[in-house]
């Protein structure tokens, strides 16, 4: 589509009751960020409260038609999701805006790639749109799906504010609290807004040819103030309460209270739990028993359940969920591992379940037939459970589509270790409203970590993995091998999972970073992975975690046998070098004694470096000898890896995990990077 081009969601699919709308973007050094948000607005092009405003301190609809998915790597940038259920739109809102803003008010024209995209129920594609004339904008209009003559359609806006997230709530209506002295600027209420300050405002839904020219700014509302002066009458009934006002500030993470002291006489006692694992004994009985733990819990805290199935295209509704059904399906019944229903409103959303544990791999036979009966049945999904992960363009199960039927059907996948993410989130840092339901996802999270369960996530680098290592040590490895790629999907899958295991554990966005280069897709990515991988023996990525100084590097050389974690963090932009290094020391005075400090300069040569044990003395060491600029500070820490290819405790796996737990917990915690900008 092109700016301000308008079409029917009803011609483009049968299924749009549910959509799927998602925000892209990249940035050439994969560091770069943005968070969506949606507005719910009447005909007058205002929200009715600001409940009606759903950003990151405000994620989900309590009538389930809106809710944010969050944001998932691409194979060019990042693409966040949002999930609308438009049967579930109040009658009295006619727009729902759907918008982005940057950090601190980056501007939008540092980013590469921004689009839109929308797709059905059944996540088929139906619409798209590109966004290249972006410049300083820190907030972004991307589009709007509004009623006319009771049809949904969807317009193409692509126009920006300079004022950040506070600027464009406040055009919306929603009353912004004042955040000064917070870090966020974007939620400072003290800038500029209203006219002065907004780049273009779109104004409300018309039905204008496709490539019709940007539409004129809305005018803000102005609502007079009273005279604080006037006093009232005497029998005046008070003023009505004033409407509580909206922190776009990030809400700050609240640890949980620490466990009651234990009655048990000694470590020998155990605690009774609702799902014991220690019986099971075969991978029949771990499938069984996880299968039937996950979907009960799900069904039981509807904000767990909601979690988990609402990617996948699931109303917000009652959930019933079933094992050991029994399907007809050609000469013999089949029975899926479970069943996952959602009703709402009337309207029924059907998804079966194949689930694998303790490393199994799905069935592709399986699988198929779970396709074909749910597209035979009217269902609307199939999802596979295991403990791999799932990457873009490479299925993890091959399954055959029959064009000819009209009904799709959705081919989802959660591994075990995002589910164990999601109950993570929940319970150690969203919260749950009932302490029944929060007792219900403890119990969960320890049957998931328990180390009879099966469900321990990705613990396998697959079988060209000992090929490979050989191959590099003795030098018979060559660029194309089939088998490195494979090694490079295997890295990819591993990074994957230690951003869901970091991120369910600080509770904040952890992702992987993948530089945007034109024209590269994943696979060609993973195949550049591979020759590096068979040329110099080095496995490398990086993962983004959020409010942190830079991006965290991991590089794995087969050759050496050694991990090193690291982090590249800038230079602060005011202040004196000797100053810099000074703190940047007392900032590490709990990190390891080997962890390796270089300087790095806008100099030909390579700046000074040395071990913290060294520095700490002598902390002007750091500084260049010549007049070279100080432009950042690596930080790095080196350890030897494990060799087998399992999670087993001398694994490679196993080792990464080791690896980049310690490099956070002990350097990346302690760097105040707010203190690093304002030195």
């Amino acid at each position: 589509m092109v700016k301000g081009a308008n079409v029917g969601l009803a011609t483009l699919s049968e299924s749009v009751d549910s959509v799927i709308v998602s925000l892209g973007w990249s940035s050439p050094g994969g560091d770069a960020d943005a968070d969506v948000s949606v507005l719910l607005l009447t005909a007058e092009g205002k929200v009715r409260s600001n409940a009606d405003f759903f950003f990151y301190n405000n994620l989900a609809a309590e009538d389930g038609s809106v809710q944010l998915l969050g944001q998932t790597p691409t194979e060019d940038g990042t693409e966040d999701r949002i999930q609308l259920d438009l049967t579930a739109v109040p009658a009295d809102v006619e727009r729902l805006v759907i918008a982005a803003s940057r950090h601190r008010r980056a501007a939008f024209g540092q980013l590469d790639g921004l689009r839109l995209g929308l797709a059905d129920s059944t996540g088929e594609p139906l619409l798209g749109f590109a966004i290249g004339d972006a410049t300083t904008e820190s907030a972004f209009v991307f589009g709007e799906i509004y009623r006319r003559n009771q049809e949904w359609k969807f317009r193409a806006v692509g126009q920006g504010y300079d004022t950040g997230l506070a600027g464009l709530a406040t055009d919306f209506g929603i009353e912004i609290d004042d955040d000064e002295g917070q870090e966020d600027a974007e939620g400072a209420a003290d800038g500029p807004t209203g006219a002065d300050a907004r780049v273009d405002t779109p104004e409300p839904a018309t039905d204008e040819p496709a490539g019709a020219p940007p539409v004129k700014a809305l005018v803000p509302r102005q609502p007079s103030a009273p005279d604080e002066t006037a006093s009232a009458p005497e029998g005046t009934p008070a003023a009505p309460a004033t409407p509580k006002r909206l922190r776009t500030a990030r809400k700050k993470v609240i640890r949980p209270r620490s466990p009651k002291p234990s009655l048990a006489e000694n470590d020998s006692w155990r605690s009774a739990r609702l799902f014991p694992a220690t019986t099971l004994k075969s991978d029949r009985e771990r499938e069984v028993r996880a299968t039937s733990v996950l979907l009960s819990v799900m069904a039981q805290v509807p904000e767990f359940g909601r979690r988990l199935t609402a990617a996948f295209g699931a109303p917000a509704g009652r959930m019933e969920n079933f094992t050991e059904v029994s399907l007809p399906h050609g000469d013999s019944p089949k029975r899926p591992d479970g069943v996952i229903r959602v009703e709402r409103a009337g309207r029924r959303w059907t998804a079966l379940v194949e689930s694998k544990t303790n490393g199994n791999p799905l069935k592709a036979e399986q699988v198929q037939d779970y396709m074909d009966i749910a597209a035979r049945r009217g269902y609307e999904a199939v999802i596979t459970l295991s403990n791999d992960v799932a990457l873009e363009g490479v299925p993890l199960v091959p399954v055959k589509i029959d064009g000819r039927r009209k009904h799709k059907v959705a081919l989802c996948h959660l591994s075990w270790a995002e589910v164990t993410f999601h109950a993570k989130m929940l319970i150690r840092h969203e919260g749950v409203a009932n302490p029944a339901h929060a007792w219900l996802l403890e119990e969960l999270l320890h049957y998931l970590q328990h180390e009879n369960s099966g469900c321990h996530g990705f613990q396998n680098m697959g079988p060209a993995w000992v090929p490979v290592r050989n191959g590099i040590d003795d030098e018979t490895l060559v660029e194309g091998d089939e088998r490195a790629v494979q090694v490079a999907e295997s890295w990819e899958r591993l990074i994957r999972q230690v951003c869901f295991q970091l991120g369910g554990e600080l509770g904040v966005k952890v992702l992987p970073v993948q530089p945007n280069r034109r024209g590269q897709d994943a696979s060609d990515r993973r195949a550049a992975l591979a020759d590096r991988l068979c040329t110099d023996g080095r496995l490398t990525a990086e993962i983004r975690i959020a409010d942190t100084a830079g991006n965290l590097g991991i590089t794995a050389d087969l050759r050496l046998g050694k991990l090193r974690t690291s982090m590249e963090i800038a230079a602060p932009e005011a202040g004196y070098p000797l100053s810099w290094v000074k703190r940047l020391v007392r900032q590490l005075a709990e990190a390891p004694a080997d962890l390796h400090v270089e300087t790095l300069t806008d100099g030909a040569t390579a700046g000074p470096r040395g071990t913290l044990e060294k520095l700490r003395p002598e902390p002007g060491d750091l500084l260049p000898k010549d007049s070279s600029k100080i432009t950042g500070f690596r930080l790095s820490l080196s350890k030897t890896m494990g060799n087998t290819r399992g999670n087993a405790e001398s694994g490679f796996i196993r080792s990464v995990d080791a690896a980049v737990e310690r490099f956070h917990t002990s350097v990346i915690a302690h760097l105040d990077h707010r203190a690093a900008r304002r030195a």
